[in-house]
């Protein structure tokens, strides 16, 4: 069982724009429902999701070029309100028999745009002079017969048009974009206006609907939880609680590769918050023993999901026999799996495999239970929302993320015991200066890595030493799909430096990764 979800999908056809997720976010900013649906499928699938509306993303090829994505007309042919954006846009001007030419002039970033129309569906309420984040070289020179043309600028002679009777509408820039800045009203006009879409994507019903699909599909079987105390599996077990009741067991698996004081306060402040009946499994000697002499960051993640499989069976053959529930027999295992670790692990709309997420990559074949992902059409942000809805502590809720190979994925090199000791001193020390300094909702996580098989020189007291480097990774996103390194305040960095240099012994260089996401991922493995 994946999503389930009671909702007419706002369908975002990603032809390979970087902001294709930034879109379906925007809409669902809307309180409408979106999903992405790479520009490979074809129309007759798209159609058949029976779809409230469609949206057109930009990408980076030229629509008459050989090979590049095609719009099949049919799309706007079937009575769907439909809505193009750059590259969309073009490609919708072409299926129409519009033009589409090189005019030279090519507009990239911030663009004033002159609209003609401030009483149309896009514009509506809105001023006639606007700032718009362009990114284009070719531009829609003639307008397809029955389209108005409501924007201008000084590269683009359509910059917008629409068709309101067949609900048919485009823009030249990134509405998506915080940069466009009345972005979020123009998209917001298309879906309610345009396409008479009402506010119905909520956290309520996100819960309700949910909950009746879990229920539907569980019947009388046990279901497991794979906790780890973090806000994904935290939100999925309150949600399948709220379906199933007792019908469920969180089990806790202590792998060895948590951070300091995170297993004693799974154990104490999330049985408090909801009275789950929680199983903990001691298994970090077997997770050490599988991981010992690896360094290859892709097959640790394989093992770490092996290893936890297993350990999830183990552990459901033994809540049958302490509950004597032989005719009810533990069918479900519940993941936490988000919308972005689908698309990360190449199960969404055509994406490359960046890696094999720890919760949908690294699953052995002969898997023994059925999956419950009642997030998995979720972004982190409104996982948050629903576990406020659901009455999770927001001490669970505000954490940051954390990844469930745990500290095994921030130690380059071998995972040891004192590799671990060392990160988890360094971690915590990191943490608590970030929490001081009031910074927890401001950063959207902090991994801190080990270089483990990297030794540098330093002085420390009066001897030279030869210890390990620490990176710091401090970064803003909204979802995880991009982010920032974000700029912590120096004197709040200096402390933690100081303070990991001066308590850890082992560690004598603090560095900082001030890369984004792309070209870096958020993990360094």
């Amino acid at each position: 069982m994946t999503e389930s979800l009671q909702h007419a999908p706002v369908v975002v056809v990603d032809f390979g724009a970087q902001y294709a997720q930034l879109i379906a976010r925007r809409v669902r900013e809307a309180q409408v429902y979106s999903e992405v649906v790479p520009y490979t499928m074809s129309a007759a699938d798209i159609l058949a999701k029976e779809p409230a509306a469609i949206v057109l993303s930009g990408g980076p090829s030229s629509v008459y070029e050989e090979g590049a994505p095609s719009l099949d007309p049919q799309i706007l042919h079937a009575g769907v309100p439909v809505f193009g954006m750059c590259y969309g846009f073009q490609a919708m001007a072409q299926a129409l028999g519009g033009t589409v030419a090189k005019t030279g002039l090519r507009e990239y970033g911030n663009t004033r745009a002159d609209i003609t129309d401030t009483h149309s569906t896009l514009f509506n309420g809105q001023p006639a002079d606007q700032s718009v984040w362009m990114s284009h070289g070719d531009s829609v020179s003639e307008a397809p017969d029955g389209m108005r043309v409501t924007a201008t600028t000084s590269g683009a002679p359509v910059a917008a048009f629409e068709d309101d009777e067949r609900r048919l509408y485009g823009v030249q820039w990134h509405p998506e974009v915080m940069h466009s800045t009345f972005g979020q009203r123009v998209l917001e006009n298309f879906l309610h206006r345009g396409a008479g879409l009402g506010s119905d994507w909520t956290p309520g019903n996100v819960v309700e609907d949910q909950v009746a699909a879990i229920r539907e599909v569980v019947g009388e079987d046990r279901v497991l939880c794979a906790l780890s105390g973090g806000v994904d599996s935290s939100v999925a077990a309150a949600l399948v609680q709220r379906a199933v009741g007792d019908q469920l067991t969180c089990v806790f698996v202590d792998h060895g590769l948590l951070r300091q004081g995170e297993a004693e306060q799974v154990e104490e402040e999330f049985v408090a918050a909801t009275g789950v009946d929680l199983v903990v499994v001691d298994a970090k000697d077997r997770f050490l023993e599988a991981l010992a002499g690896v360094t290859d960051p892709e097959t640790k993640r394989k093992i770490i999901g092996r290893e936890f499989i297993r350990v999830f069976e183990q552990a459901a053959r033994d809540v049958v026999q302490d509950r004597g529930d032989i005719e009810h027999p533990v069918k479900w295992l519940v993941q936490g799996t988000l919308y972005p670790d689908v698309v990360e692990s190449g199960g969404g709309s055509g994406a490359a495999n960046i890696k094999s997420h720890h919760n949908v990559g690294g699953l052995p074949d002969d898997l023994q239970f059925e999956l419950i992902e009642p997030l998995r059409a979720l972004f982190k942000d409104e996982v948050r929302q629903v576990g406020l809805e659901l009455g999770v502590p927001e001490a669970i809720v505000w954490r940051q993320p954390f990844p469930g190979p745990g500290l095994g994925i921030r130690i380059i090199g071998e995972v040891t015991e004192d590799n671990l000791d060392i990160l988890r001193r360094a971690d915590a020390i990191a943490r608590a200066e970030l929490t001081e300094a009031g910074l927890d909702r401001e950063i959207w996580q902090c991994p801190v890595v080990l270089l483990a098989d990297v030794r540098s020189v330093g002085v420390q007291g009066d001897g030279r030493t030869y210890g390990h480097p620490i990176v710091l990774r401090p970064v803003s996103s909204e979802d995880a799909m991009t982010a920032d390194w974000t700029r912590v305040p120096h004197e709040v960095l200096a402390k933690i430096s100081n303070r990991i240099t001066n308590e850890v012994p082992e560690v004598n260089r603090v560095v900082l990764d001030v890369t984004s996401k792309p070209p870096g991922t958020i993990e360094w493995e």
